[in-house]
């Protein structure tokens, strides 16, 4: 079996005074579906390593406007402190007044994107708050976005297919398939877009083989990328379930390691 570079794009870190807090958060919002690690750093590095993940992109979500800069700030000292293994994706809120100038600040700190959550932010995908943060994104970096939720109508499929029509040039990735509990409805009606990757985070444990196998031959491996939502999933626990999804080597490179590599400038 071919060894290469395998990259976790899906990582929420947090510092060490609420890191706690933001876990029971985390478990919480999913109504326990989900057991999460302790949400450390340490911890993180540590799973990933026994399942040969040798890079993370990493971030956090803003729950309020003012929370915008510190966790920026928060996240390009964790890349610079990482000894070039994190990779870090800036957060937005879309209710805030100075949300042009977030986004340079963001850019200037060496962040490589975006990263959005509608249903902790509690705002549609579709609302033209967001779609400020669309504009601004367009062409400049992609935007990596929180989709799916059977028990809220934020950021369903049939929301965010009016998005992706709408702003052809900004780069999307879609979190959990496009659609967390809405897997199979969301890859129908979103595939089909040429500026719409997705993740395989918060997913593989809840579908079958068979399912995920199907998912991703829709969107095609060009257009997946791996990610574990850590401190919800369990790498070497991905690993091996992607592993069974796709027996292709070379679809498995290209969502190792391959796509992330291009989608966030990773060399």
């Amino acid at each position: 079996m071919e060894k290469f570079r395998a990259i976790d794009s899906h990582c929420h870190i947090y510092p060490d005074s609420i890191v706690h807090k933001a876990v029971k958060s985390i478990e919480e919002f999913y109504d326990n579906h989900y057991h999460a690690f302790d949400g450390t750093v340490t911890t993180m590095l540590k799973n990933g390593e026994a399942a040969g993940i040798e890079a993370y992109v990493i971030f956090s979500v803003a729950t309020s406007p003012h929370q915008v800069s510190s966790i920026n700030h928060f996240i390009s000292d964790a890349v610079s402190a990482s000894d070039g293994k994190f990779f870090g994706l800036g957060t937005l809120h879309p209710d805030s007044e100075n949300v042009c100038e977030d986004f340079a600040e963001l850019l200037s700190l060496g962040l490589r994107g975006v990263k959005l959550h509608p249903d902790i932010q509690k705002i549609a995908v579709d609302d033209e708050r967001y779609k400020r943060i669309y504009r601004l994104c367009s062409g400049k970096c992609p935007v990596l976005i929180h989709l799916g939720d059977y028990r809220y109508d934020f950021s369903g499929p049939e929301r965010f297919r009016n998005i992706l029509e709408e702003f052809p040039e900004c780069i999307f990735i879609g979190a959990h398939f496009g659609g967390w509990s809405v897997w199979e409805k969301a890859t129908e009606m979103l595939s089909s877009y040429p500026n719409l990757y997705v993740d395989t985070s918060s997913s593989l444990a809840d579908i079958t083989t068979e399912t995920a196998t199907a998912l991703i031959e829709k969107y095609t491996a060009d257009r997946v990328i791996f990610g574990t939502d850590y401190p919800l999933g369990d790498s070497k626990k991905e690993v091996e379930l992607l592993r069974k999804a796709v027996t292709n080597e070379s679809d498995l490179k290209k969502i190792m390691s391959e796509n992330a590599s291009k989608l966030f400038g990773i060399s």
